[in-house]
């Protein structure tokens, strides 16, 4: 019995609407987690991340153990009081950004060996180090367990040692772990695009036993079509009655996508990268603000919102904002993109309530796809 205990609602098809009630408050699901790297939401307060709707954030083990460092933050009181955030967090193992981020990382059994992005430092991150910084330092709620992340494309053989070696330090993730009365472990599924992987991956997860399921590498670089054929058969084989999380996802039409296929739980540095670079996401797909037809376009991003961003300034301002580079102009284009990609998890856990998921979805993909 995990924890955390997780109810679903009401289901059309795959997709299901629920609620994971933890100890610092419920999460709705399906849900967007807004990335907080480096216990901050880039660009944004977190009185702008509560106003855009979101219930739980994401805080990266990688970053943090870098700098400032897991043990001050522990001696500062946590990670939820360091960054004045008392909602959940999910951190994640630590595990991507060291293969992708590190000057050098060496994968053993054991460990994994890497140098800092930040100055060539000397670290290892065990499935052992990574629980401790998680669960006992920065204080997460939903910790990850350590796996390894192959690229893509990857071939068959290293797509199934991989996911071997995620497995087995699935398993000393979860003797680490223990049983704890305030906080849940997830698994994390591997196996690239290859189903008999997949599987694979499942059934010693399962075999070990979890509170929730990640889906990890999907979205670094197998495109969208590739990403749904693989949800199709690697979402159904988690248990239906624990959260299923899809890693590092993405777009809104990814969003759409994954809760037709049953994930429940998302993250993506998306929202607020895009807002710094001027671009905002809305009902009709994405726009660049710094086009020169919203120089003198008196409407504002979207007059429903209930954020400020969206609903307070002209699109002619924000233009102004973007072009003169001002860092108002990131924060609330950050700050409206956070608050849509909210809105598009509230209108896709009514819909699915209402029994209306599928006219939705066929609405948003015609509007996002038409071009």
């Amino acid at each position: 019995m995990s924890a955390f205990p997780f109810t679903i609602h009401a289901s059309q098809g795959q997709a299901r609407t629920g609620v994971l009630k933890t100890p610092r408050g419920d999460i709705p699901t399906p849900i967007f987690m807004p990335v907080g790297t480096a216990a901050t939401v880039k660009a944004l307060t977190l009185d702008m991340v509560r106003q855009s709707h979101a219930k739980i954030i994401l805080g990266n083990t990688y970053h943090l153990m870098l700098r400032p460092g897991p043990e001050r933050v522990k001696r500062l009181g946590g990670l939820h009081k360091f960054m004045g955030w008392d909602g959940p967090i999910l951190t994640d193992s630590g595990g991507f950004q060291v293969m992708s981020l590190s000057k050098i990382s060496k994968v053993k059994e054991d460990a994994v060996t890497f140098a800092s992005h930040i100055d060539g430092s000397k670290h290892v991150l065990s499935p052992e180090r990574s629980i401790e910084i998680q669960a006992d330092l920065l204080g997460s709620d939903i910790v990850m367990q350590l796996d390894e992340c192959v690229s893509w494309p990857a071939e068959e053989k290293r797509a199934q040692e991989a996911l071997q070696l995620s497995a087995r330090w699935g398993l000393r993730s979860k003797q680490a772990f223990g049983t704890r009365d305030s906080q849940v472990l997830f698994g994390i599924q591997q196996g690239s695009t290859f189903e008999h992987l997949r599987r694979e991956s499942t059934d010693r997860l399962l075999g070990i036993g979890f509170d929730g399921y990640a889906i990890g590498g999907l979205a670094v670089g197998e495109g969208h079509r590739a990403m749904c054929d693989t949800l199709d058969f690697c979402a159904p084989l988690l248990p239906w009655d624990k959260p299923r999380y899809l890693m590092g996802v993405g777009k809104p039409i990814d969003l759409l996508e994954g809760v037709a296929r049953g994930v429940d739980m998302f993250d993506c540095v998306l929202p607020t990268r895009s807002g710094r670079h001027g671009q905002v996401w809305t009902w009709d797909g994405p726009i660049n603000m710094k086009n020169a037809r919203f120089a003198e376009d008196d409407t504002p991003l979207d007059a429903t919102s209930d954020c400020p961003a969206s609903r307070d300034y002209s699109k002619a301002y924000l233009h102004h904002l973007v072009r003169a580079e001002e860092i108002l102009g990131q924060m609330l284009l950050s700050w409206h993109n956070i608050a849509f990609f909210q809105a598009l998890m509230i209108r896709m856990r009514g819909a699915i309530a209402a029994g209306t998921f599928d006219s939705l979805r066929a609405d948003l993909l015609s509007r996002w796809t038409r071009d």
